[in-house]
């Protein structure tokens, strides 16, 4: 896997601070973009610059001369490398050598710079030029027996004008096969919450982290995921707001962090305490926690204490009675016991909650990636209800988002359940009629490939095959495709993992120009807190035979779709009236889009549970009852370990930067296994031991992934931990929020075999 040899070293430094500044140069050198790359990240999340195509947190609101974080170098390093893929490239490899390279072999190749074709005879990718290429996209999909025999997958780096468009393309072909990245993490957010609150969006901006008086960090790791948010954590522990961190691993951010921009706390090697309570929780323990902490809340208040918001409940809400029915019913002793946490941190963290007159929760996949990880995001809703923190300065729910734009492409109509109200404005706008049908998410998508329905696969962005769940299923699933089409910037795994014909169509990054024969065009993109801002590459294009993905989108659908009345070649010179087509789209939230985004700050999508309207059919926020303490299916198995995927700090989703994790000690190794000791111990295994991990299922396949290392580390009684994706060959594809279709990656059933 790499030439190095592997080093476990426990990190005693804060996260941030020096280690990120030289993570920072050391990756600007390596791709050979010292000089681009400083000046590309002095445009970066800046007005009239580029937004980042990492994580999607806020921007700092323009106060900041820097606003980038470590992670976000790393992206921007690997896009604007000097490294290149070409047909030379292409013809030194076959497809099957390919695949016996690492994913991070792949990516550290450099930029795709031309379009390529799968060519069976000789097990290579062969030049093809654009028209081509178009040509056999049509030809595919105008065959097809039935429009739902293709799925048309989104990443989030995708940005409004092009996924909007997609959508409408696809719709207009005939069908809602729209899987998506957000079907993986966050989905349970777009599917759980509006029950609760009417939008399944978080209500927080980023002035709230300055008036919140109590943050909440449940299942999110910041300081590798969206590291800029721990600016907004050092500033509220400053003031001396109470920050509950509630993680299955002490993750290194959480506990102290040194600012890269503060100039002086760098200068004295200083750094600041972030939590100020950590609650090590156990894997799907989430449940049970809530439901202590509610039960905290109901004892208090019937003794007379002021703890429930009474006026905000009466006024919008329903259904707190069978609520406190439910969680009143729970006994202390199995609280604690599901959730690993005794009762008096227990009722330590409630009494945080109790005393803020303005809480935010904020959450990762370690909340959504539950077989009941939909329902478990409406007892988040429960707990803030209880305290009326909505529509409040400092309160409200936060998402926090992974992908740059991923929030956006499901505003915008990136959406396998599109909604009436939605289907009958694209009708009028563009005047046809789409179809009404539900469409596939991800793992339906693939079903439909096993089974031999899905002809066609599109690949907006991302690396699908990587990403999702059951790796080998998977592998033998897109396989079976007449054709495969990935639109990337990087060669990846999803491009070897192919149908009989096979086309790779490389485009504009997001920090690079976009000319047409209108003039410089920008695209816009909106953050995990529904704020919408322009983006503007600042940088000359990889190679002069790459495209836009509004030009692909709209050429792919005037070769589908040749007696289309919609202009799609108007498109793609003028994205201004791709914004005014989504303006009347969207006449709510984006009325007047094209004057709106010249602001520099852009605008601000209405969130209506801030204004204390609730879109719900009844018209009120819901109390919603999750039965009991558990997330996930018990499995009446002793050897079982409950299997949490994780990222590493030198990885962004599946691209990974280096075989480094810094922050937990291990070097040079992606294939460790993450272990309480005494689990460890108790299973006869020495620190440092080779194990196989195998799944617990009783679906008749059997599931193993060999030589992972053994590490000690903070882990809960009965939980394991290890890296996404080399450990998807364990996660069924049956394993799912049957809500949301979201893989339950957070709580895997697998026991160690020696």
């Amino acid at each position: 896997m790499t030439d190095s040899k592997p080093r476990y070293k426990t990190y005693h430094h804060p996260a941030g601070g020096w280690g990120a500044a030289a993570a920072t140069a050391k990756v600007l050198l390596e791709q050979s973009v010292v000089t681009k790359g400083s000046r590309a990240l002095l445009a970066m999340n800046q007005p009239g610059g580029f937004k980042c195509p990492s994580c999607a947190f806020p921007d700092a609101d323009c106060k900041k001369t820097l606003d980038f974080c470590e992670n976000g170098a790393k992206a921007l390093a690997f896009e604007a490398t000097k490294r290149r893929v070409t047909r030379e490239f292409f013809e030194q490899y076959t497809v099957s050598e390919l695949m016996e390279k690492s994913d991070y072999w792949l990516e550290m190749q450099g930029r795709l710079t031309e379009p390529m074709r799968y060519d069976a005879a000789s097990d290579r990718y062969v030049p093809c030029d654009w028209d081509a290429a178009f040509a056999m996209i049509g030809s595919h999909l105008r065959a097809l027996e039935s429009p739902h025999h293709a799925e048309f997958y989104t990443s989030g780096r995708t940005p409004n004008e092009a996924a909007f468009l997609y959508a409408i393309f696809i719709r207009q072909f005939g069908t809602n096969n729209f899987p998506d990245c957000s079907n993986m993490c966050h989905e349970p957010t777009s599917r759980g919450l509006p029950p609760s609150i009417g939008v399944g969006k978080g209500t927080v901006v980023l002035e709230d982290f300055e008036h919140a008086e109590a943050i909440f960090v449940i299942g999110q790791n910041t300081g590798t995921n969206s590291p800029r948010m721990m600016t907004n954590l050092v500033e509220a522990r400053k003031r001396g707001v109470p920050i509950v961190a509630v993680n299955p691993m002490p993750e290194r951010a959480l506990i102290r962090f040194a600012e890269p921009q503060d100039i002086l706390q760098m200068a004295t090697f200083g750094s600041s305490p972030i939590a100020s309570e950590f609650v090590h929780i156990r894997i799907g323990g989430d449940l049970a926690l809530l439901k202590g902490m509610m039960r905290v809340m109901f004892e208090r208040d019937a003794k007379g204490e002021k703890v429930l918001d009474h006026e905000f409940i009466r006024a919008h809400t329903v259904g707190l009675e069978a609520i406190r029915e439910e969680v009143l019913a729970q006994e202390w002793k199995d609280i604690v016991e599901v959730s690993g946490v005794d009762e008096a941190q227990i009722r330590r963290v409630a009494d945080i909650y109790i005393r803020s007159r303005a809480t935010m929760i904020c959450y990762g996949m370690g909340l959504t990636q539950h077989q009941d990880g939909s329902r478990l995001l409406q007892q988040v809703v429960n707990l803030l209800l209880l305290r009326g923190n909505f529509g409040k300065p400092g309160g409200g729910i936060s998402p926090i988002r992974g992908h740059s734009n991923v929030q956006g492409d499901r505003t915008v109509g990136i959406d396998e359940k599109p909604s009436e109200e939605y289907l009958d404005r694209v009708r009028d706008v563009f005047g046809f009629e789409p179809p009404r049908a539900h469409g596939h998410h991800t793992i339906e998508s693939i079903e439909a490939m096993h089974d031999g329905v899905a002809k066609v696969f599109i690949g907006m962005g991302g690396n699908f095959v990587r990403a999702v769940p059951d790796t080998e299923r998977s592998y033998a699933a897109m396989r079976k495709l007449a054709l495969t089409v990935g639109i990337a910037i990087k060669l990846n795994r999803g491009h070897l993992v192919h149908g009989r014909d096979a086309l790779i169509l490389p485009v504009i990054s997001r920090s690079e120009m976009i000319h047409t024969s209108a003039g410089e065009q920008f695209v816009t993109i909106e953050d995990s807190m529904s704020n919408v801002t322009a983006s503007r590459g600042v940088l000359k294009p990889a190679s002069p035979d790459l495209l836009p993905e509004v030009e692909i989108v709209c050429r792919m659908a005037r070769a589908t779709l040749p007696d289309s009345k919609i202009p799609w070649e108007s498109y793609i010179h003028d994205y201004d009236l791709i914004r005014d087509k989504i303006a009347a789209v969207y006449p709510e939230i984006y009325s007047d889009f094209s004057e709106k985004i010249k602001n520099p700050k852009g605008l601000h999508l209405d969130v209506p549970p801030r204004r204390l309207v609730w879109p719900t059919p009844n018209g009120k926020a819901n109390f919603l009852l999750l039965p009991g303490l558990e997330v996930n299916v018990p499995v009446a198995d002793p050897t079982m370990l409950r299997l949490a995927t994780v990222r590493s700090h030198d990885q962004f989703n599946t691209t990974i930067y280096s075989y480094n994790d810094r922050y937990r000690g291990v070097y040079n190794d992606r294939m460790v296994l993450f272990m309480n000791a005494e689990d460890r111990s108790a299973r006869g295994l020495e620190s440092g031991s080779r194990v196989t991990l195998e799944t617990i299922c009783d679906d008749g396949v059997q599931r193993r992934v060999d030589g992972l290392t053994v590490l000690d580390y903070p882990m809960p009684r009965g939980a394991v931990a290890g890296y996404y994706p080399e450990l998807n060959p364990l996660l069924p594809l049956g394993y799912y929020d049957k809500i949301s279709g979201t893989p339950a990656a957070k709580s895997i059933p697998v026991r160690v075999v020696t």
